[in-house]
């Protein structure tokens, strides 16, 4: 056990009882918490000067060497705690190693928000005396505790994320836990100790024991407000995608100016591809593919005041481009063993070529049977990957974020006055209307069209409509 880690961490925020854990982690003789060590504003504790040897100045320039003093200090594990506030670069270091014991502390938000308003009238952070406790009433802000509520739930994502990622577990403690004994002597066997503890420390006391009815001014008010938030997310829409990454080798970069084009599949891509090139007078040909991750940010080097976009298709349009594109053909880039499992699975009427007799009625039958495969597909029901092709929009930019967002989100139906605005803003004055492409389904979507397919289309991509606004297809 004493093998495991080289120093902790205690994940916390205000008011959720970390002054009191610290101190219950310092009366342990081989353990030593050194206060918010990455506080921004100051080192370890507000009238501190240093930590080890190590300065303000110095922990600024570089957080590894406080965190490096920490591990290495004779004959006690060392340790601090972190919020979400604090120092950014120090936060990757620990989540990403393993032998930093990852403790996460957390308490009910509406107790922590309260406890910080009162402190924040009273100017009392700690208490040490009974006697000397300030009293006052806290005001509940709904805007404010929104925020709150969000900053700690986006905190504990990232770090139920990264531990996840790397294969970690933490210790976590609730704010309830920190008066037992048991714990506290718990987490002391986990993090290598031997010793352990006869009773917790009596110095800090409870500064506002009262029911949150009693310290909250306005609380009808915040009643209310509680009300109205939706605790369990219930009007949520599912997602049950997978994470996608950022595909850089799809990524297109003109021939000459300063433009780089992320692709959604089944998007607007051969229109965006042949502008691309004409832009520069250029062919097809020409346009510049196949990134890797060192080559993408070598071309950005290269091209100081590049602009980034991607073009989003209307999903009942980009479903029927996916269709025909990779399930009713049969000819390159189709899909043949997706093509069979859903042909079987979903009774599509498939042909086995595409010829005069294939008509409306049929293709609408086929559209409907594949939009009945998507519903499945991207609510996790199947065995078959939910491919780039049909994957939600949503889900594809969020991809992106990997790597970089794209400059400019663009609708296909808008791209005729985008796509030379976005041209200019990357340096290039003199730039074309883009051409449409000729549709090359066997039957177009305006001939089958109608308010089963829209809302079948709405069902599955929802969260595109919600997101990006679509309404129905022209």
């Amino acid at each position: 056990m004493n093998d495991r880690f080289d120093y902790f961490v205690v994940f916390a925020e205000m008011r959720t009882g970390s002054n009191f854990l610290e101190a219950n982690l310092n009366a342990f003789p081989g353990l030593v918490c050194h206060g918010e060590a990455f506080n921004p504003h100051f080192i370890g504790y507000p009238n501190s000067t240093e930590i080890l040897g190590i300065s303000q100045d110095m922990r600024d320039a570089d957080p590894a060497r406080l965190i490096e003093a920490i591990k290495r200090q004779p004959g006690k594990m060392g340790g601090f705690r972190y919020f979400h506030d604090h120092d950014p670069r120090v936060l990757d270091q620990c989540l990403n190693d393993p032998r930093c014991a990852k403790i996460i502390l957390t308490r009910n938000p509406v107790d922590s928000y309260v406890s910080w308003k009162i402190a924040q009238a009273t100017g009392q952070w700690k208490l040490t005396n009974v006697n000397k406790r300030r009293d006052s009433k806290a005001r509940f802000d709904r805007a404010e505790f929104e925020k709150h509520l969000g900053d700690l739930q986006d905190f504990q994502v990232l770090l139920l994320n990264g531990l996840q990622k790397t294969g970690q577990t933490a210790f976590y403690v609730a704010y309830e836990d920190l008066q037992d004994l048991d714990v506290m002597n718990g987490l002391a066997r986990w993090l290598g100790q031997e010793d352990q503890l006869d009773s917790l420390d009596d110095k800090l006391k409870k500064q506002n024991p009262a029911p949150v009815s009693e310290k909250v001014e306005n609380f009808a008010e915040m009643e209310q407000a509680l009300a109205r938030l939706d605790r369990f997310n219930l009007t949520r829409t599912p997602n049950f995608e997978p994470r996608r990454n950022a595909v850089v080798p799809s990524y297109v970069a003109a021939a000459k100016s300063r433009l780089l084009y992320l692709p959604v599949r089944s998007g607007p891509e051969a229109t965006v591809m042949r502008w691309l090139a004409a832009l520069d007078g250029a062919d097809e040909g020409d346009l510049q593919s196949g990134f890797s991750q060192k080559t993408l940010r070598q071309w950005k080097k290269d091209n100081p005041g590049f602009r980034s976009f991607t073009a989003l298709r209307h999903p009942v349009a980009r479903a029927h481009a996916a269709f025909c594109d990779r399930i009713l053909s049969t000819g390159p880039g189709s899909f043949a063993k997706i093509r069979k499992t859903i042909q079987k699975t979903f009774k599509l009427p498939l042909p086995d070529e595409v010829d005069s007799s294939y008509d409306a009625a049929t293709h609408r039958a086929c559209f409907i049977g594949f939009l009945e495969f998507l519903k499945a597909n991207l609510s996790g029901q199947t065995g078959v990957r939910v491919d780039a092709s049909w994957a939600s929009q949503a889900q594809v930019l969020q991809g992106f974020t990997d790597v970089a967002p794209p400059d400019f989100i663009l609708r296909e139906d808008e791209m005729e006055a985008m796509l030379p605005f976005v041209a200019a803003r990357a340096g290039q004055g003199q730039a074309p209307a883009p051409a449409p492409v000729a549709d090359t389904a066997p039957v177009p979507l305006s001939a089958i069209y109608d308010d089963e397919i829209e809302q079948l289309a709405g069902n599955i991509y929802q969260k595109d409509y919600i997101r990006f606004g679509f309404g129905r297809w022209k």
